[in-house]
């Protein structure tokens, strides 16, 4: 018979994680001294001690341990509760592997510019959301869409006044996005939307749109000025291209906070991803 230290110390565990398996019955001492309350184990429960750590440590909940020593789980179930855990530890894996790209992309523009970047990239999902829309469309040549900021401005003061007329009131930020023309693809539309709550009616002189999710975004805070928002896709694109990732389109542009001085403006830049 092994004290509760001496088990401890041939099992590689704690005296304390001893007395926790002991109380929610996944191993139990052989005899308890009713007197001094000291617990006594056999060798051979150091077998069930080591399928113990063993369970643990691909990833199962003690729960899950206690339920397959016992035989509560059959032989299917197990393999399938094996099958899923390689997938989450799979899919860990992955994760791992995409923030050490992250890592040695940043190291790299560290090593470059001799700086830490004053912005960071995020991923997210962008939930769906219901914008007013007004549109317009421009040319687009070798250096990419012309005459954006002549043209957005004025729409957004048109589509705010539209709105106004109808009774339809913000309920969330500005959204400018972008698309390629259905018919000409050296053209792309230009969309002016505001978030709003209000259903699509024939009488409005404005268009109400649902825009889908973007299942993965790359985001960059753009502070100033929109005709300097240049810097901001550039950055954008530079971390999509050094991390693996490809562009599905243009970025959103989310006005977060549009003050009076367009230079403290700041947009957030929503461009849709996925792996290269």
């Amino acid at each position: 018979m092994f004290t509760i230290g001496d088990f401890a110390r041939h099992g590689n565990v704690s005296v304390r994680m001893l007395r926790h398996y002991d109380a929610i019955g996944l191993l139990r001492p052989d005899r308890v001294d009713p007197v001094s309350g000291y617990r006594f184990y056999r060798a051979e429960q150091l077998a069930r001690l080591n399928r113990v750590i063993a369970l643990k440590d691909l990833g199962f909940t003690l729960q899950q341990v206690r339920s397959i020593l016992d035989e509560q789980v059959s032989a299917g179930e197990l393999r399938g509760m094996l099958r899923l855990r390689r997938a989450e530890l799979a899919a860990a894996v992955a994760a791992d592997g995409r923030r050490l790209a992250q890592v040695e992309a940043r190291l790299r523009t560290i090593e470059a510019e001799g700086r830490m970047a004053d912005d960071d990239v995020v991923l997210k999902r962008i939930p769906g959301v219901r914008v007013a829309v007004l549109t317009a469309t421009t040319p687009v040549d070798a250096d990419g869409p012309r005459d954006i900021g002549p043209i957005i401005g004025p729409l957004y003061d048109e589509l705010c006044r539209r709105m106004a007329a109808a009774g339809v009131a913000p309920t969330g930020p500005g959204i400018a996005y972008y698309e390629v023309s259905p018919d000409r693809d050296d053209t792309i539309v230009i969309n002016a939307g505001i978030t709003v709550a209000a259903d699509p009616r024939p009488e409005h002189d404005f268009a109400i749109v649902d825009l889908p999710p973007i299942e993965q975004a790359a985001t960059f805070v753009h502070r100033g000025s929109m005709d300097d928002v240049m810097t901001g896709v550039q950055a954008l694109a530079r971390w999509i291209d050094a991390n693996g990732h490809r562009s599905l389109g243009y970025p959103r542009e989310v006005n977060l906070e549009c003050p009076p001085d367009p230079r403290q403006w700041v947009t957030e830049l929503q461009e849709p991803i996925a792996r290269a």
